[in-house]
């Protein structure tokens, strides 16, 4: 049943919290009943609010009947307890496995979906899907500035999104570096673009290569043009990226064979941000980009890391030494368990 969940979170994001809590209340109202709805969320340790409007939807669907005396499960609620429990034994067991990655990491919260993307049949689907359902639920309404990485992951992502996204909210889209060399479908620019052409939002480019030595990085970023981008870029409030391989990144990006030479030297096992670092997070080489660093991350509301498959578990984890706190990782069944039985 758990790998099905991801298609329950794919068609409704917000189904699982709901689910969740309709059927805490449904509980705790056969175990307490009859019960009012301020002791109920006493119990529960949620608000009346909460409580007001589920048990509101339970006694719509017949689930529960109000008395004067309190609520109290109906027959038909009944049975339904006794069918969701041991589905919501499977959910509950993601959830922790989800509560224990996170811990593991040392990261505020972690999504783990079906699959393994590593394995031949494996796909970014899910990964995508992920990330769509946790953008729906932690964007702010109102306006936002999202800064997005490159990389195939990110384009899945963006390539997921619908116009709902947009629904109470301004979403400007950015590059959060500058990256023409890559594939044209996958560079930063063409990411922000269609993530902003899916959802109905806008966008911003950031014209720059994607390596530079000091004086033309100096020179670009006195361009009046590039420097009211980097402006929205530092100014972004949600960053959303990936974590590469470090080889499979240092090919992609067509670095020397001497500074690839030196990342085997230095045993760098993973890539984020244009930052290679070794499996401890120690930082052995990092490319001279214009835009969002690693370290300016930690001033970022919300930051989602999306990357998965076994093969990139190592550098999932070393990632998370540099990574902020307030990280939200997006990863599949098959990195979360290399991660979780290290």
């Amino acid at each position: 049943m758990q790998d099905e969940w991801q298609w329950v979170e794919a068609i409704v994001p917000q189904m699982v919290s709901k689910l969740t809590t309709r059927f805490r209340v449904l509980r705790g109202i056969a175990q307490l009943q009859p019960v009012g709805r301020r002791t109920l969320a006493t119990q529960l340790a949620c608000t009346e609010r909460t409580v007001r409007t589920t048990t509101d939807a339970l006694a719509t669907l017949g689930f529960i009947q109000m008395t004067v005396r309190g609520m109290q499960i109906t027959p038909d609620g009944q049975r339904l307890l006794t069918g969701l429990t041991p589905v919501m034994a499977t959910l509950a067991g993601r959830q922790q496995q989800e509560r224990e990655l996170a811990q593991r990491l040392g990261i505020a919260h972690c999504t783990i979906v079906a699959g393994d993307s590593s394995q031949p049949n494996g796909s970014l689907s899910a990964l995508a899907q992920g990330a769509k359902g946790v953008l729906a639920d932690q964007l702010p309404t109102g306006a936002s500035t999202v800064a997005v990485m490159g990389g195939h992951t990110m384009a899945t992502v963006a390539a997921s999104l619908t116009p709902s996204l947009s629904n109470q909210r301004q979403l400007l889209f950015v590059p959060a570096r500058g990256g023409i060399g890559e594939a044209p479908e996958i560079q930063a620019n063409a990411v922000s673009a269609q993530m902003a052409q899916r959802t109905n939002g806008q966008f911003r480019s950031l014209y720059v290569p994607e390596q530079l030595n000091v004086q033309t990085y100096k020179s670009l970023f006195a361009e009046p043009a590039i420097h009211a981008v980097l402006q929205l870029i530092e100014q972004s409030t949600v960053v959303v990226h990936g974590i590469g391989q470090a080889l499979a990144m240092a090919q992609r990006r067509n670095i020397a064979p001497d500074v690839i030479a030196n990342l085997n030297a230095a045993h760098a096992v993973g890539e984020a941000f244009g930052v290679f670092f070794d499996a401890q997070g120690h930082v052995v080489s990092e490319l001279p980009r214009i835009g969002l660093g690693i370290a300016d991350l930690a001033t970022k509301s919300l930051v989602i890391a999306v990357a998965g498959g076994s093969e990139k578990g190592t550098a999932i984890q070393a990632y998370m030494h540099l990574a902020p706190a307030q990280t939200w990782l997006i990863t599949d069944q098959g990195a979360a368990d290399f991660v979780l039985k290290k």
